[in-house]
């Protein structure tokens, strides 16, 4: 096991910005212990499966997990593997990520979330004690400075949290930097991406603050990984996907809606629901590329 150092925040604006936009988007995670017993009630579930639809409303959420864990089972068939994942948030995915692999995978030695925001760490920690976990270490860190060596990591993974990098570029050559010869990059591109010439719309900014969701045209995103010293790198068109996706988590939302807000409260269900509409309309309008990118770390020469 690799023991990390303290850790290293970057842009304290950017971690102010990004809190407060997490705080009035996820409220409840913050009181977490009654938040759990509430979505338990609801989903009959209280493992990370049944826990992940609702604590990490997000785009693509369990869904666009599965589609990870897929591609690192078939990359890794056999041995236990060390994983990071850069803005790991309350850690949902995180967790989520650690049983998939180990279900039906070789295994995690080690998972690692790596977040700026103190607060998100903070919740993330209570939630890993609580289920009783020995394979889950939160870092609290700026994702382009992360207090762990180089090559300590056999998979890195991005699960939707692209947009929230200022400088993904510098992100991406981190990555680099923490994986080991020949070791996986997967990165969910969930409102991310838009073509090279256009961007998106100025309804999807109102509930994507342009300070706190920062996107990149698909161009210089493979450009930044091939100057991070990625090889290999395909990326997978997910609108079709994407659309029925959100389609779907926005008719369990109508559906479910007094059980969600019962969860939540009234505000922040109508953001997420505001914010799964936009993302879907630009997804159709094609102003912004779901997409599902893996790469490689060139091997040692």
């Amino acid at each position: 096991m690799v023991t990390p150092a303290p850790g290293r925040h970057g842009d304290p604006e950017q971690t102010r910005v990004q809190h407060r936009y997490h705080r009035e988007l996820f409220p409840a995670l913050h009181d977490w212990e009654r938040t759990e017993a509430s979505i338990v009630e609801f989903t009959g579930e209280s493992g990370p499966k049944g826990l992940l639809g609702l604590d990490q409303m997000g785009h693509f959420g369990p869904q666009g997990c599965d589609l990870v864990a897929g591609l690192v089972r078939d990359t890794f068939p056999h041995g236990s593997l060390t994983v990071g994942e850069l803005g790991s948030g309350f850690g949902g995915a995180l967790r989520y990520l650690a049983d998939a692999l180990t279900t039906g995978g070789g295994g995690v030695a080690r998972m690692y979330g790596i977040d700026l925001v103190p607060e998100h760490c903070a919740v993330s920690r209570r939630i890993t004690a609580a289920q009783g976990r020995s394979d889950v270490t939160e870092i609290c860190a700026d994702a382009s400075d992360v207090p762990l060596p180089d090559g300590a990591l056999d998979v890195i993974v991005v699960t939707g949290s692209m947009p929230h990098f200022p400088r993904p570029g510098a992100v991406l050559r981190e990555a680099a930097r923490l994986l080991r010869p020949g070791g996986l990059l997967v990165v969910t591109e969930e409102v991310s991406l838009a073509p090279p010439d256009r961007g998106p719309s100025a309804a999807f900014h109102e509930v994507h603050p342009p300070d706190v969701f920062f996107v990149t045209p698909l161009p210089d995103r493979l450009r930044q990984l091939r100057e991070a010293g990625f090889t290999g790198v395909l990326r997978r068109d997910l609108r079709e996907w994407a659309v029925a996706l959100l389609t779907d988590r926005l008719k369990v939302v109508r559906l479910f809606h007094g059980s969600v807000v019962g969860i939540y409260g009234a505000q922040p269900v109508d953001l997420i629901r505001r914010t799964l509409t936009t993302a879907r309309d630009e997804y159709l309008a094609g102003r912004l590329l779901p997409s599902l990118i893996t790469a490689r770390r060139a091997e040692a020469a």
